[in-house]
């Protein structure tokens, strides 16, 4: 708060704090390019592949090639359905008993010769000893790995403001921590951040360091205002100082990021997530002339924040799109199914995009919200993008109503209505791990989470019947609460299965309360199996190891084994599970198959 110019060391003579600071970021920029320098080899893999580069970037509508007709495939009905009419039809139709969704190209029509993805083990594969150890929980979605990263960080931190430091003789020290973790702050917040690119990671991924250090840079400002209210305090100048507009300025600084932290908690962001969002872009954009208006010096660190979160907002608006799409209600589900068939281009299986509603039916603010939905199809696709999103709080649950309420529409007769919406996206997904280049495939998800299920599958069955695949087994592992959750899906399910000839396919539903109407298993086609209790992941991942190792047809009979990718989306605790079951396998077994890799969405 101290209105000196940034040339003037701290009060120990020995100890230049800019250069300090300065050195400080170095160090963390360093840190995170070895990390970067870790994850090239996968980077370079993946990206070898010239459709890599026009995935997961911008969403966009290709033209789709033309399909010779098909030779007729066996049909699954419920015991009530009658002979197959509806070779044609896509997954729009799948919350009904009747569908046949064929949601990817038939195998038949792949052209001879394959071009298998190349595969890089990933570090925990290589280290398996040391990734279960950073692997382990210390609190629910809490790992070791990310508590030692954020040790270092805070070590660093401690460090710069402590070396031949008192803050409370020298606040001037804990002021320039603070300011040099302004662009780290503001960098950590973007959904297009740098850091992420390099690493493979989304924004999702990284939150929680932008969290902490977030939190570590309103101690350091409120230590560095604490130390020279205490100094005038003790000199009898606080009532002078206090009036000088550089200090003002301060004051305005603090009060921002107090508020900022304030609102952070999680009571706003669970219960007035809208507050929130709305409070930290407000107060962040205050903040940035009110710390340069203090303190004139900072500017290169102001400057710098300010280009990451323009930066940010420019690729945010050049990822957003605005189309009609059509929405339907999945009641067995409690899901809003959302189509934008003008969307078949541009995602990877696994990522995310925001989404807002611009209808009034959502309330006079629920168009200015944007919700996070996990894309549930492959690209390249008739139907396009689809969207299920499940109804969990009042934003979804006006937009479930909405679906609802339109019942048949005037339009042709379909059911469902159509709406306007805003898309801003992709986001997120498996970054620089690629699942067709792995030899088995596993899914553990729950609840709606069978969304990054859904695309991953259709993606790699998708990527087989190019030639593309180097999978042998795909597994699916779907927790439900009630049984009847799988009949809606049943058609899409059933689809997949035939679609998987060169890739054996297995989905496993498991419900864990009892239904007063259960899902009947008779019209369950072979591949598709219904249970009660909690799935045995180890035991399902035991098997899968297994079959890698020893199954193979055409091509895939002769091939390396590359490992097994798991893959999770769900509550934290199946998180939590998984990674503890990996940890559990013998390194024997684990060497044999190539390794195992768990990627949490």
């Amino acid at each position: 708060m101290e209105a000196t110019t940034l040339s003037v060391s701290s009060t120990s003579p020995a100890v230049n704090a800019f250069q300090l600071v300065f050195h400080i970021d170095v160090f963390l920029l360093a840190l995170a390019g070895v990390f970067a320098l870790f994850a090239l080899p996968r980077a370079v893999a993946r990206f070898s592949r010239a459709a890599e580069w026009r995935q997961g970037h911008i969403l966009r509508a290709i033209p789709l090639e033309r399909r010779a007709p098909r030779p007729p495939m066996r049909s699954v009905q419920s015991p009530s359905a009658g002979p197959s009419t509806a070779d044609n039809l896509t997954s729009e139709e799948s919350h009904t008993l009747h569908s046949e969704a064929h949601l990817i190209r038939h195998p038949a029509a792949k052209k001879e010769g394959w071009s298998l993805p190349p595969h890089v083990c990933a570090w925990s594969s290589r280290v398996p000893t040391f990734a279960n150890i950073l692997r382990y929980r210390l609190d629910a979605g809490f790992s070791v790995g990310q508590a030692l990263i954020l040790v270092i960080y805070s070590a660093a931190l401690v460090y710069a403001g402590f070396l031949k430091s008192n803050p409370f003789a020298d606040p001037l020290r804990t002021g320039f921590v603070a300011m040099s973790q302004i662009p780290v702050v503001y960098l950590l917040a973007t959904k297009n951040n740098i850091l992420g690119i390099f690493l493979g990671l989304g924004y999702e991924k990284l939150n929680y360091i932008h969290r902490f250090a977030g939190t570590l840079l309103v101690i350091a400002s409120n230590v560095h205002s604490i130390g020279y209210i205490y100094q005038w305090t003790i000199d009898h100048t606080f009532s002078k100082n206090i009036r000088m507009s550089p200090h003002i300025w301060a004051f305005v600084a603090l009060v921002t990021v107090d508020l900022i932290y304030l609102f952070s908690i999680p009571f706003f962001r669970r219960r007035a997530y809208n507050f929130f969002y709305c409070s930290h872009v407000v107060l962040f954009v205050l903040f940035l002339p009110a710390i340069h208006a203090h303190q004139p010096g900072v500017w290169p660190y102001v400057i710098a924040a300010a280009g990451i979160i323009s930066l940010d907002y420019l690729i945010r608006f050049m990822k957003t799109r605005v189309f009609n799409a059509r929405i339907r209600p999945i009641p067995d589900l409690m899901l809003t199914r959302i189509e934008v068939p003008q969307l078949n281009a541009g995602w990877r299986a696994g990522q995310h995009v925001r989404l807002r509603v611009l209808s009034s039916a959502m309330g006079w603010f629920g168009w200015a919200e944007s919700h996070p939905f996990t894309i549930a199809t492959a690209t390249k696709t008739p139907e396009g993008m689809v969207l299920l999103c499940k109804k969990t709080g009042g934003w979804t649950g006006r937009l479930y109503d909405m679906a609802k309420a339109a019942g048949y529409a005037s339009d042709e007769g379909a059911y469902g209505r159509t709406v306007q919406i805003m898309i801003e996206g992709p986001y997120g997904g498996p970054g620089h791990c690629v699942f067709a280049s792995y030899s088995a495939a596993i899914f553990v998800v729950g609840g709606s989470g069978i969304t990054f299920a859904l695309s991953a599958v259709q993606d790699i069955l998708q990527r087989d019947s190019e030639g593309a695949s180097r999978v042998k087994i795909i597994e699916v592992i779907w927790s439900v609460q009630d049984s009847a959750s799988l009949t809606p899906l049943v058609p899409q399910l059933t689809a997949l299965i035939q679609q998987s000839i060169y890739t054996p396919l297995k989905i496993s539903v498991h419900y864990t309360r009892t239904s007063e109407k259960p899902a009947g298993k008779d019209f369950l086609p072979p591949g598709l199996t219904l249970t009660a209790g909690r799935p045995k992941i180890a035991k399902v991942l035991d098997a899968v190891m297994s079959r890698a190792v020893s199954y193979g047809s055409n091509v895939k009979a002769s091939l390396d084994i590359t490992g097994v990718v798991v893959g999770v989306c769900g509550p934290t605790g199946m998180g939590d599970d998984v990674a503890h079951v990996i940890s559990q396998v013998d390194g024997g077994r684990r060497w044999a198959v190539g390794g195992i890799e768990m990627h949490e969405e």
